[in-house]
């Protein structure tokens, strides 16, 4: 038995070094996903001034999640993404080319992005987007890592 039992956590050892890239990709879309849909869409009904400033539109800081390989990408846009599909399936398709050995950045460069992490929204985000979802990092590689091992 115990040769058995070595033999099936080398077959593992195995099967989860082939697969890291794999395993990189799903927890790094688990991550996006989970901070895009965090990420508050402004709701004036919950602002102490019921009335938006002139022009607004909400799902803008959901539409700004950028992915990219090897170097930051700090642009903004313009765009306007109120459920976040668009953002997180743009992003999936940069993850996709992950291999699981180049640095990965998941970034937002709007101006008021670190406010609302840090409480500006106390009511839709009052712990963050970011800080919650890396709070469950581990979970996801974890939930990746069997996905793999069960393929």
């Amino acid at each position: 038995m115990g040769e058995t039992f070595a033999l099936d956590l080398k077959a593992f050892a195995e099967k989860a070094k082939a697969n890291v890239g794999v395993v990189v990709r799903k927890t790094s879309i688990d991550l996006l996903t989970a901070t895009v849909l965090r990420t508050p869409v402004g709701n004036p009904d919950l602002w102490k001034n019921k009335h938006p400033p002139k022009g607004y539109v909400g799902g803008r800081l959901r539409a700004n999640w950028n992915v990219s390989l090897v170097t930051p990408d700090e642009t903004t846009t313009d765009a306007i993404d109120k459920t976040g599909g668009v953002t997180i399936s743009r992003g999936s398709e940069a993850l996709a080319k992950a291999d699981g050995k180049q640095d990965i950045y998941i970034m937002n460069s709007q101006p008021y992005a670190i406010p609302i992490e840090y409480g500006h929204s106390a009511v839709q985000a009052p712990a963050g987007m970011v800080r919650v979802s890396v709070a469950e990092f581990q979970a996801f590689v974890d939930r990746a890592a069997a996905s793999v091992v069960n393929e």
